[in-house]
């Protein structure tokens, strides 16, 4: 995009493992906007990691926590934010990130998911003797409201960074203003 042209806020969505971190930070770089990760921002902010507030507080008290960084998050200029693969699960959350930017859905299959997942271990939600039935659970309550606030869909199975990021520049040149 041209430097005259207004960059939206850019607020990326999609299950674990979509690429939500890489592919923001390229797109931040290539946009010259500044990059948030509301995962990282909340570990900042608590001076824990994600497992510990789960294992502390459950997933609702981790949602609580997610609920204040995307709001804070969403009112801030000229950025690009990579969403924790749930924040879609509350509606504020889904009403402010549609309000204050684009949001832009990083498609990814379970398959795609779970090769890239497989080695980390700062995903609370798969710690289970089956990860593959629990990512295909996640998606089946997660995809419908992916869908209802994405303005664009980018597929991203098999793809490098650079690749889906282009793809999301373009695609914003295309957006009616």
């Amino acid at each position: 995009m041209s430097q005259s042209s207004r960059t939206p806020n850019i607020f990326l969505i999609g299950p674990m493992g979509s690429g939500k971190t890489a592919v923001g930070r390229q797109l931040a770089r290539l946009l010259r906007l500044d990059f948030y990760d509301s995962d990282a921002e909340i570990e900042h902010r608590t001076g824990v990691d994600i497992p510990y507030i789960f294992e502390k507080e459950g997933e609702s008290g981790f949602r609580e926590r997610e609920r204040e960084v995307i709001d804070a998050l969403t009112r801030l200029p000229s950025v690009v934010v990579a969403t924790g693969g749930g924040a879609v699960l509350l509606p504020e959350n889904r009403d402010r990130l549609a309000a204050r930017g684009c949001v832009v859905y990083l498609h990814t299959s379970i398959e795609q998911q779970l090769e890239r997942t497989r080695h980390g271990r700062q995903r609370p939600l798969l710690y289970t003797k089956d990860p593959e039935a629990k990512l295909r659970e996640l998606m089946e309550m997660r995809l419908p409201l992916y869908h209802s606030i994405a303005r664009i869909t980018v597929v991203t199975d098999g793809r490098q960074v650079r690749a889906v990021a282009d793809e999301i520049i373009q695609r914003l040149k295309e957006l009616p203003t």
